[in-house]
């Protein structure tokens, strides 16, 4: 008796302990930022069923085949459920195939297989996504980091078939119709030659009939076992009213490897429930990180929806040998190599906010990271810019740099620093054979003048700031590494910036080879000079510098004006050089917050800049309004392109009261925490806590801050701050307090004093 009272105690306990872990998935909607087109997008998402960087994701698809629009809310049909990667519909994907479950007659075009469906037949979660469509078969997706676990469930009134579409490129299929199993590879997408995805899927329930087709011509070859080419596929009939498990996984490196992963990361799984059930531990483990309280349900399903697609990119590039030892691919040099790998992200977009935020969260990934950049550019000569998988060099700057010299000023020092020195001198000082940020255009004129020319190169003002930052974190690694050639090397370009700022104007504007201003300036101008953006967004880009660019604005008082005046401006734009309004613009003129553009990049910081001159409650207030104007848990959730993680982990961070404005040091800008209460738990074991007292929609300000008890003025916090766990509180008011946080030692890091 006395045994069996133990034995209840104990399993109340554990459900009482069960109980206490947060169900998080709940509250993430992986249909956010879905109701995107080419003129409007507000996110450019798709509803992605992975694990955290998970190497592939799988995703229903409502767009053609090749249609960089794979997944749009407004679309009415479903055409497939593929594996995908994509980081950008502007990017497109690689390495796609899907499967479609169709009934009635076998059809395998596209356009014909696809069938209608209702949003309120969805469910989008990270762990498992299921749709029942309009002809009433129900489909069911759970993934694992390479692979995923599907179900059909076919009506009973219907004959029950499967289609494998090859899509847009190369591919090849095997049936096995003993072992239920199809297994071949696909090519397609900007990928080098010899890159394929071998993929192997295997079938609980027998085939009936089976075949391969071609959706080049949509002929299909019934009874036929293998096929290979253009658009090649395949197809299998099931008993009618069949319900199908469908596992699969895919590998860069063999069939026999796309078999190993399948048995690793699914093979204990019998049932779709169980794979689910697996991926919701992976997902609730990863997103209890950051335990937030208070706020409504909508603040946290939007917290948690971000946090969730920050989590996604830099994708795994690397898979596991039979000995459970990381191996990959290179997309560099196409050789099989020992380690990590990573890839799908452009730099442009990441190294503001993203990648800082890996630096808290997860710094062992990072620190991997690291060094497979120093592969990489071992491999095919340069370091990554924009991989997709490999080197693209799209966008500008060379912020390869940034992410290496952010994680050694946070104490992620898994590289060889001079490794990384050298090889971004070479960066700067050459031009690659691939896109603008692929080494340096215009790296000689930049030495040269101090600046890149306008109109010998496209984009030259913008190019110049970001070298310009990209130079000062060359430098910082250089210094904390006591690398004086370096360093001496470096110094000399950072404080580039002034050379293309136009006291006149006072703005940043394009320059002539001469040294004259490009004439007819106007502000609000998009273009030119500029990259997605004009001259209001790129007045800010000094991240190294900002009492720099006070000095040069003439004080604090013309700088937090100017500041002011983008939110004044009128929200109107000149199309410039793009000739036509462009979605960034569209979305500005939406968001109705003057010249302040937050669904693009290069602006993203500027509203932290308060803390800088004197006025830090200004940045509390813009962080909390753009938090609750811009963004929500839904298909219209973000304020433009999303862009691998950036613009929700400028969420994620701004929710937690601070931001990276000048990654490549160890600081973080504070702003207005979102919640009363954030526990994060670092992978070092300790916590840290965000205390916000009195926090509310109102109550934006902060009155007065301590961190570990004691009193707190400063306008930022440190790394080791945050890594060393404790507790930053406030107490926030609806009142700003104008005296805080206005000597010189509260300021945050500048190059100039």
């Amino acid at each position: 008796m006395k045994l069996k009272s133990i034995l209840i105690a104990f399993v109340l306990l554990a459900n009482v302990a069960l109980a206490q872990q947060p169900d998080l998935v709940q509250y993430v909607n992986t249909l956010q930022g879905t109701n995107s087109k080419h003129e409007l997008t507000r996110g450019n998402t798709y509803p992605t069923t992975a694990l955290p960087f998970g190497m592939h994701t799988w995703t229903p698809q409502t767009g053609n085949n090749g249609d960089g629009w794979k997944y749009q809310y407004f679309k009415k049909t479903i055409r497939g459920f593929q594996q995908a990667h994509q980081c950008s519909s502007w990017s497109n994907d690689y390495c796609v195939f899907s499967l479609m479950p169709v009934t009635g007659k076998l059809t395998v075009n596209e356009n014909d297989r696809q069938a209608g469906f209702d949003h309120k037949n969805e469910v989008a979660k990270p762990n498992y996504y299921k749709v029942k469509l309009d002809n009433n078969i129900v489909t069911e997706m759970a993934p694992t980091d390479r692979g995923a676990h599907l179900r059909f469930t076919f009506p009973k009134n219907g004959k029950s078939y499967l289609v494998l579409d090859g899509y847009t490129g190369l591919s090849e299929v095997k049936i096995y119709p003993k072992e239920r199993k199809i297994t071949g590879y696909v090519h397609n997408g900007r990928i080098r030659e010899d890159l394929k995805s071998y993929f192997e899927i295997v079938f609980d329930k027998p085939f009936v009939k089976y075949g391969t087709w071609d959706n080049t011509s949509n002929t299909v070859e019934e009874g036929t076992l293998t096929a290979q080419g253009k658009g090649k596929g395949a197809y299998i009939e099931f008993k009618q009213g069949e319900t199908v498990q469908a596992k699969t996984a895919s590998s860069y490196i063999s069939e026999e490897q796309a078999s190993l992963t399948l048995k690793t990361e699914l093979g204990k799984f019998k049932t779709l429930e169980q794979t689910k059930a697996a991926a919701a531990k992976v997902w609730n483990d990863h997103l209890g990180k950051i335990l937030v309280e208070g706020g409504s349900d909508e603040d946290k399903a939007t917290f948690y929806s971000c946090y969730f697609r920050a989590s996604l990119f830099s994708r795994q590039f690397f898979e596991y040998d039979k000995d459970g030892k990381p191996y990959y691919f290179s997309p560099y040099d196409g050789k099989v190599h020992q380690g990590y790998m990573f890839t799908d992200t452009g730099f442009w977009d990441t190294f503001r906010a993203q990648f800082p935020l890996n630096t808290i969260m997860q710094p062992t990934m990072h620190g991997r990271y690291m060094q497979a950049m120093l592969d990489a550019q071992e491999q095919c000569g340069w370091l990554p810019s924009w991989s997709f998988p490999g080197e693209a060099g799209s966008m500008i700057g060379n912020h390869a740099i940034s992410l290496l010299a952010d994680a050694w000023a946070k104490g992620i020092r898994t590289f060889n620093p001079e490794q990384a020195l050298k090889a971004y001198l070479h960066e700067a000082t050459n031009k690659g054979p691939w896109g603008p940020a692929n080494g340096r255009h215009g790296w000689k004129e930049y030495y040269e003048l101090g600046y890149v020319p306008y109109p010998e190169y496209r984009e030259a003002t913008a190019k110049t700031l970001e070298y310009a930052y990209d130079d000062f974190c060359g430098y910082n690694l250089a210094k904390m590494t006591g690398n004086d050639f370096y360093a001496d090397v470096f110094s000399r370009q950072m404080y580039n910036y002034k050379n293309v700022y136009d006291p006149g104007t006072r703005f940043m504007r394009g320059k002539q080879k001469d040294g004259k201003w490009v004439p007819n300036f106007d502000p609000i101008e998009w273009g030119g000079p500029f990259t997605e953006g004009n001259a209001w967004h790129y007045q800010w880009s000094v991240f190294q510098d900002i009492k720099g660019l006070i000095n040069l604005m003439k004080g604090e008082q013309n700088f937090t004006a100017k500041l002011d005046s983008v939110f004044s401006e009128p929200n109107t734009v000149k199309v410039g050089t793009y000739g036509g309004l462009i979605h960034e613009m569209t979305e500005m003129v939406m968001a109705n917050l003057g010249q302040y553009a937050h669904g693009n990049q290069p602006i993203q910081h500027m509203i932290y800049l308060y803390n800088y001159a004197g006025q830090p409650w200004k940045s509390q207030f813009h962080a909390r309004n753009v938090m609750h104007k811009l963004y929500n848990s839904t298909e219209d959730g973000y304020p433009g392109d999303e862009d691998q993680g950036q613009t929700s982990s400028w969420y994620v961070l701004s929710a937690m009261g601070f931001y990276s404005v000048c990654p490549g040091t160890d600081q973080y800008v504070i702003g207005s925490p979102m919640f009363k209460k954030m526990t994060i738990s670092l992978e070092n074991g300790k916590k840290f806590i965000i205390d916000a007292t009195n926090n509310n929609k109102e109550n934006v300000y902060i009155s007065t801050a301590t961190l570990n008890g004691k009193i707190y003025t400063k306008n930022f916090i440190t790394h080791s701050d945050i890594t060393n766990g404790g507790i930053l509180k406030f107490e926030m008011s609806n009142k700003p307090n104008l005296q805080r946080g206005l000597s010189v030692d509260d300021k945050p890091f500048s190059l100039s004093k």
